[in-house]
């Protein structure tokens, strides 16, 4: 009765009132995570790449080939290309000025009008008014018509009716956006002039000709990306810290059915495969159906090429043979891409798949027919793949056999939990047996549960299959976690919803952590992309008046220690294996307490450059890496 009551109550109180109106772009401010990924850093990167989105959009449609990025002094950026410039004439339905229309409304744009955009990055129209909306100030500058016209507007309103400020040459024609960032939306309103780099770079590669400039005022750091050679200059670009096996890329481009498939294809000596998909300039970091589409043409075109030459017997080459070692770029240009979200991640097409599947084939095959000398070599390598696989395979099953001695086929060292539900379970990977133990006693055992590593684990970067399935820490490691490697791998088999790295916060700790987010990086990388690996962040000192106090860095010291006064004791904590399992659980392991940081991968391609430089076999390049980097270290005694 008492619950039917409550009930009733909680009905009444829920009237019209209650239905709330978000009008204009009120919507946009109240869930900007919608719209831009977060308000994190990278939320307030994607405005930035909204804008750039629309130039690239003019480019694409053959009207634009230079882009200016400015990040300005006072902490406003400038986007400025000469496209055709935002339409300014009064809009037919709405009676205002058609660039007024588009910044201050969503879901308004040429992006809907196949008359105006062939191809586009920029699906949804909401682009520039996102941009307009979750920014303090932002002002529009259109060169159009041989006028210069101009509206300035404050969290996406307009401050006053578009006016023209100057003139300019008939021929003149462009569109300049300059936006404060909104700093009680964004958690940092300081944009990383490297993060920028990396996607202005790729932007350049994959429209050849186009020139971008970006320019930071505060630094004077400049920097110019155009490529005339397009996808081969960056393929290559991408495999320069490798031995290519082969000089000569597969390069083909073909339009059917009004889809552009591009691809660039490099192989080199090493074992990981790097492909990176893009569907109108987007970078889909989940791939989709034209990654798919790609893989399968690749592994039928090796496949036929090494049955017509006698290079294999009975078994097929798989798609993981044909690709160790393989660098690709596959870029397709789609009239109406189906994106999975906003941010534009996957595609979702399925008729791709059948386009980019029979170009590749058609055009690979007359590659290798053309190219012998190339097309044995990367044969070859497949073949060798294959014989490495299958023993690699025999490796497994005595990894098996010597695992069901454990109880439950699990490793011996792990310290399970009970639960049985990965989402409630977390898997700490820890540093030594010393720390193993007191993460051991101090956990809760219910979801947590606890691999202790020996040593420093197998730097994979330089290692074969063989060499990795032979190694007993990792082997605890592929099954203890439970989803596989390579064609084995199953997401579905995930045993714990968090998998965390606990080292010690010293240089040898950053060591071993470096390796093990290798290895996730080369084998379990939909670990990292799913959002299910994380680092902990353990304290460097404990300090004792008026209560314990943890922090975590020197500078934390520095501050607590002028806060808290004289006479305070402080202990400086060498490894995890010096905490009790009070302090490791207090400081690192309670849920309500720690401090994690989530891995994600920004973008593939310098993700794969920085591991092959550091864990590589290139000496040299790892050499000038760590020169290059010496000033940012910060040296642990």
């Amino acid at each position: 009765m008492v619950e039917d009551k409550n009930k009733e109550e909680a009905v009444k109180s829920y009237g019209s009132g209650n239905i709330k109106v978000l009008e204009g772009l009120e919507g946009v401010r109240h869930r900007p995570a919608m719209y831009i990924g977060s308000t994190s850093k990278q939320g307030l990167h994607h405005l930035v790449y909204e804008l750039l989105d629309n130039s690239v959009d003019e480019a694409m449609g053959g009207h634009c080939d230079t882009i200016v990025v400015t990040l300005n002094k006072d902490g406003s950026v400038t986007v400025w290309d000469n496209g055709r410039g935002i339409p300014v004439e009064q809009h037919p339905v709405y009676k205002r000025p058609a660039l007024e229309i588009a910044v201050t409304r969503l879901h308004a744009g040429g992006k809907f009008d196949k008359g105006s955009y062939a191809v586009s990055g920029g699906l949804h129209g909401v682009g520039i008014s996102v941009v307009a909306a979750l920014s303090k100030h932002m002002r529009a500058m259109v060169r159009r018509n041989g006028s210069v016209h101009q509206q300035e507007y404050k969290i996406g309103k307009p401050l006053y009716d578009v006016k023209v400020v100057g003139k300019v040459e008939k021929n003149d024609t462009g569109t300049e956006i300059t936006f404060m960032p909104d700093d009680t939306i964004f958690s940092t309103v300081n944009f990383d002039f490297s993060v920028l780099e990396t996607r202005f770079r790729e932007v350049a590669f994959l429209n050849k000709g186009l020139k971008i400039t970006l320019t930071d005022e505060g630094t004077g750091k400049k920097e110019v990306f155009h490529y005339e050679g397009g996808l081969i200059e960056f393929v290559k670009w991408v495999n320069r810290s490798k031995e290519a096996i082969h000089a000569k890329p597969i390069y083909f481009t073909k339009t059917d059915s009004k889809v552009v498939v591009e691809a660039a294809v490099q192989y080199n000596s090493g074992y990981q495969e790097n492909l990176l998909g893009f569907v109108n300039t987007i970078n889909t970091v989940e791939g989709g159906t034209h990654v798919v589409g790609f893989k399968t043409a690749l592994t039928r075109a090796i496949n036929d090429y090494a049955k017509k030459n006698n290079m294999i017997k009975d078994e097929a080459l798989t798609g993981d043979d044909v690709r160790e070692g393989l660098t690709a770029i596959i870029s397709v240009k789609v009239p109406e891409p189906q994106f999975e979200g906003q941010t534009k991640t996957k595609l979702g097409n399925s008729e791709i798949k059948g386009i980019v599947d029979s170009i590749s084939t058609s055009a690979i095959t007359e590659f290798f027919e053309e190219n012998p000398p190339i097309a044995k070599r990367i044969v070859t390598k497949a073949v060798e793949a294959q014989k490495a696989r299958n023993a690699a395979k025999k490796a497994r099953e005595l990894v098996r056999r010597k695992s069901a001695f454990s109880v439950g086929g699990l490793p011996g060292k792990l310290k399970d939990c009970s639960s049985k539900k990965a989402e409630n379970s977390e898997l700490f990977i820890v540093e030594g047996d010393s720390a193993g133990g007191s993460a051991t006693q101090g956990r809760n055992r219910e979801t947590q549960a606890i691999l202790p590593l020996k040593g420093k684990p197998l730097n994979v970067e330089k290692a074969n299959q063989i060499k990795i399935l032979s190694n007993e820490e990792i082997t605890n490691l592929i099954t203890a976690i439970g989803v596989g490697i390579g064609e084995q791998f199953n997401m579905e088999n995930l045993r714990y919803g968090k998998i965390i790295i606990m080292t010690d916060a010293d240089v040898d700790g950053a060591h071993i952590r470096t390796l093990l987010l290798t290895f996730f990086f080369r084998f379990m990388r939909p670990l990292i992309d799913n959002g299910n690996l994380y680092i902990a962040v353990s304290p460097l000192f404990r300090i004792k008046k008026k209560g314990i106090h943890y922090v975590y860095s020197e500078e934390e010291l520095k501050k607590m220690v002028a806060k808290l006064g004289d006479n305070v004791s402080v202990q400086r904590f060498k490894g995890l294996g010096e905490m009790n399992p009070e302090q490791l659980w207090e400081t690192t392991m309670d849920p309500k307490e720690r401090l994690l940081k989530k891995v994600t991968v920004e973008d593939a391609a310098i993700a794969d450059e920085v591991f092959s430089r550091l864990m590589g076999d290139d000496v040299e390049a790892r050499r000038q890496f760590i020169a290059m980097k010496a000033k940012e270290a910060i040296i642990d005694i």
